[in-house]
C-alpha cells in the first residue's frame, strides 16, 4: 500500500484524511466523554444519514443537483441535528440526556424515509453507511482538512474554556465564560467531524473513533493533557492500521478501524491491571 500511495490517487486521498481524521475525532472525543455526551456522536451520525440519503435523492429527482457531493447536505443535517439537540437540552433541562435519543430516533426515522423514497439502498449510500477507501475524493480530503484545522484552532484557543466547562460548567458560568457561545461552537464541530469522518469509517462507526481512543486512554493516561495525547496516538493507530488491514484484506475499512480501536482499548484495560496487580505486590513485599 506504501508504495500504491505515491501511485494512486484515491490512496492519497484516503490516507491524508484518514491522517487528519485519526487527530481530530479522538481530540473532540475527549470533551465529548469528559462531559458525558458519549451517545452525541451516534445521534448526529444518524442525523448525517438522513442527510446522505436526502442528497442521494435529490440527485435522481433533481436536475441541478447531479454532481453535488451528498457530503454538503450531510453536514446541514448534521450541525442542524446538533442545534436542535442543544435547543432540546434547554428544554429538557432537568432531564437533558433526553435530547440525544430524539434527534436520534428522529435521525433514523428521516433516514428510513428518504432510503425508501430512494428506492432503496444503492454503491454510493453503502459506501457511507460501511465506510470506503475508494470513495474518498480529492474534495473530500479538502473538506476535512478544512474541518481539521479549524477543529485543532478552536481547541487551541478556547482550551481553557473548554476545560473548564467539561469538569465544572457551574463554576465555568460564574466565572464569566460565554458557555453558551462556547458550547454551540463546541457542538457544531462535533457535528462537522462526525460528516466528514464518514467516508473512511461510515456513518454507522463513526462514534466508535470519537469515544473507543478516549476510553483507552482514560485508562493509561494520569492528567487531561496525556489523555488528549494518548487518544490521538490510538486514533492515528486505528484508523492507519484499519486502513491498511482492510488494503490488504479487501475489507471496509470502518470495521478495521472500529476492531483495532476495540483490540487497543482490551489491551489497555489488561495493562492497567497488570500495573495495579504489580504495584500490590511490590506494596506487600514491602
Amino acid at each position: 500500500m506504501i508504495q500504491g500511495i505515491f501511485h494512486y490517487e484515491f490512496l492519497q486521498n484516503a490516507f491524508l484524511t484518514g491522517l487528519m481524521i485519526g487527530i481530530i475525532a479522538p481530540l473532540l472525543g475527549v470533551f465529548v466523554v469528559v462531559r458525558r455526551l458519549s451517545l452525541i456522536a451516534d445521534a448526529l451520525s444518524h442525523v448525517t444519514l438522513a442527510g446522505i440519503a436526502a442528497s442521494l435523492l435529490l440527485e435522481r429527482n433533481v436536475a441541478m443537483m447531479a454532481g453535488v457531493n451528498p457530503l454538503y447536505l450531510g453536514m446541514v443535517f448534521s450541525v442542524g441535528g446538533s442545534l436542535f439537540i442543544e435547543k432540546l437540552r434547554g428544554v429538557y433541562k432537568h432531564y437533558q440526556e433526553l435530547a440525544i435519543p430524539i434527534i436520534l430516533s428522529s435521525g433514523i426515522g428521516l433516514g428510513v424515509i428518504f432510503i425508501s423514497l430512494a428506492n432503496g439502498f444503492n454503491t454510493d449510500l453503502f459506501s457511507y453507511l460501511f465506510g470506503s477507501v475508494s470513495a474518498v475524493s480529492r474534495t473530500d480530503l479538502w473538506v476535512v482538512f478544512t474541518i481539521g484545522l479549524l477543529v485543532i484552532l478552536v481547541i487551541i484557543l478556547l482550551y481553557k474554556e473548554l476545560f473548564l466547562l467539561s469538569f465544572d460548567e457551574e463554576h465555568a458560568k460564574a466565572s464569566g465564560i460565554a458557555a453558551k457561545s462556547i458550547h454551540f461552537i463546541f457542538i457544531v464541530m462535533v457535528a462537522l467531524v462526525i460528516a466528514a469522518s464518514m467516508r473512511i469509517v461510515g456513518i454507522l462507526l463513526v462514534s466508535s473513533l470519537m469515544t473507543l481512543p478516549v476510553a483507552a486512554s482514560i485508562r493509561l493516561a494520569k492528567g487531561f493533557k496525556q489523555t488528549i495525547f494518548l487518544s490521538v496516538i490510538f486514533g492515528e493507530v486505528s484508523v492507519l492500521g484499519g486502513l491498511f488491514t482492510a488494503y490488504y484484506l479487501d475489507l471496509a475499512p470502518g470495521g478495521t478501524i472500529v476492531m483495532i480501536a476495540v483490540l487497543i482499548l482490551i489491551l489497555s484495560i489488561f495493562y492497567k491491571k497488570f500495573l495495579i496487580r504489580r504495584g500490590r505486590e511490590s506494596v506487600e513485599r514491602k
